[in-house]
């Protein structure tokens, strides 16, 4: 074992940050590249499902609201292609890797939000299992990554009492209202709990990540708290959870749930799920009508840099 190893080791040991200009395992940096990539990609691919309501939002002040939230998940992937950038990669490489399927996003944002009410339920549901598990990435060993958390956070919080009140506003409206509340829960609260990951008996990564303190907890735990915080969230939404194993476990001390279908969860990952090809298609479609945007910014950078070296060269 090297002398860098041994210093690397203990700084995880002592719960300290490594920071880019760290010596770190290459193993550690993958891992967190692949990490914070996949997370980057699904900030920005999570723009599309509550984008496609901008413009049929019920009132001017959903609209301005909503409009916001999504602006604020294309800040969040900007945070975190910028943290992964210190690791070494190139934001151009991660998003053609994402733009040609080697790279992942949540399978979450690939199912369809059929009615306002699914704007609600995403940002109960989704935003409230985000929260669940980004949390704790506010301690996460690597510095770069726990910093932009930190703020995104915060407004994923935001994001998840406005979903919460869109839900409750339509749960205590008309019989229809109600019942739309009702079918977007159906309908996004088992993708939600797929959020997490595999069980941990067959994650990849999650042992190890644990390990290098970029994870604190494990799938299931997060899951199990995700669960634990929603059931009475939803008795006061006056909503059910679809699952009817659902139930208060008074020796374990946390709710019971049914089985996860795993089977669906992978085949969404592997790019069968309703929306998969739509996601990227309208992605790849947005980069490319941007280029002329790239390649100004570009070129106005490069004459920057050309005039100020002519004004260094005349005053020497």
């Amino acid at each position: 074992m090297t002398d860098q190893q041994v210093d690397f080791d203990a700084m995880i040991e002592a719960d300290q940050r490594i920071e880019p200009r760290d010596w770190m395992p290459e193993a550690y940096r993958k891992s967190l590249v692949r990490q914070i990539a996949q997370h980057a990609h699904s900030e920005i691919i999570g723009m599309q499902p509550e984008g496609n309501w901008i413009t049929r939002a019920p009132s001017l002040k959903r609209k301005a609201i909503l409009m916001a939230k999504v602006q604020d998940e294309a800040g969040h992937g900007l945070y975190l292609y910028s943290a992964a950038e210190t690791l070494g990669v190139s934001r151009e490489d991660l998003l053609d890797q994402l733009h040609a399927g080697k790279q992942k996003y949540s399978s979450i944002f690939n199912y369809p939000t059929l009615t306002w009410a699914d704007v609600g339920a995403i940002g109960w549901l989704v935003d409230g299992a985000a929260i669940t598990n980004q949390i704790p990435l506010c301690r996460c060993s690597y510095g770069p990554y726990a910093r932009a958390m930190v703020r995104i956070c915060k407004e994923e919080s935001f994001h998840q009492r406005q979903g919460y009140e869109i839900l409750y506003t339509l749960a205590n409206g008309t019989p229809a209202q109600h019942q739309m509340a009702q079918d977007a829960v159906d309908r996004w609260w088992w993708p939600s709990l797929m959020m997490f990951g595999p069980a941990d008996d067959e994650s990849a990564h999650s042992a190890q990540s644990m390990a290098w303190n970029i994870k604190r907890h494990s799938n299931d735990e997060l899951r199990q708290r995700f669960v634990d915080m929603c059931v009475p969230q939803a008795e006061i939404l006056g909503l059910s959870l679809p699952d009817p194993d659902l139930r208060w476990n008074a020796e374990r001390g946390h709710y019971d749930f049914g089985p996860i279908d795993w089977d669906e969860f992978w085949r969404v990952v592997k790019g069968d799920g309703p929306c998969n090809r739509q996601r990227i298609a309208n992605r790849v479609k947005a980069h490319e009508d941007g280029r002329w945007v790239r390649d100004a910014a570009l070129a106005y950078a490069s004459k920057q840099r050309a005039r100020a070296a002519q004004t260094k060269e005349h005053a020497a």
